[in-house]
């Protein structure tokens, strides 16, 4: 190794792109994160905004008022909301756990597709094939 090249330099260039660019793939049957007491506000609160502004069509209009609102509450307001909050990340660590649990044993694997619904198969008409109606009367 040369005097001005670090640890890290000499490494091969394969493991340098597997840290800079190398992501890992999500497993799409781990469960989803809780969403926090501002998220639980901010559904209840999307859907009394909706039924208010029916014309409304912008997103940022409803988050700028969800947070204007929501840093206006007093803690006694957002309690219920950090209580369904709490619930839900209790049942996120019990899900997790059976999740890890079923891993560790090799009852699933990570993109196990056993429990995904099968997608319908679709009769595909490959080009040439059945008959066509010439729209029109355009002669070719």
């Amino acid at each position: 190794m040369k005097d001005n090249q670090t640890q890290v330099d000499a490494r091969g260039t394969d493991d340098r792109l597997k840290v800079r660019g190398g992501k890992k793939l999500k497993d799409p049957n781990r469960p989803k994160k809780p969403p926090s007491a501002f998220f639980v506000f901010l559904d209840e609160f999307r859907r009394e905004f909706n039924l208010a502004n029916p014309d409304n069509k912008s997103v940022a209009n409803v988050g700028k008022a969800a947070g204007k609102k929501w840093k206006s509450m007093t803690e006694e307001d957002k309690a219920p909301f950090v209580a369904k909050s709490i619930s839900k990340k209790n049942e996120y660590a019990i899900t997790l756990q059976q999740y890890n649990m079923d891993l560790a044993n090799g009852t699933k694997t990570s993109g196990d597709e056993s429990d995904k619904p099968k997608p319908a198969v679709v009769n595909e008409v490959k080009e040439g094939e059945g008959s066509e109606e010439k729209v029109g009367g355009a002669a070719d």
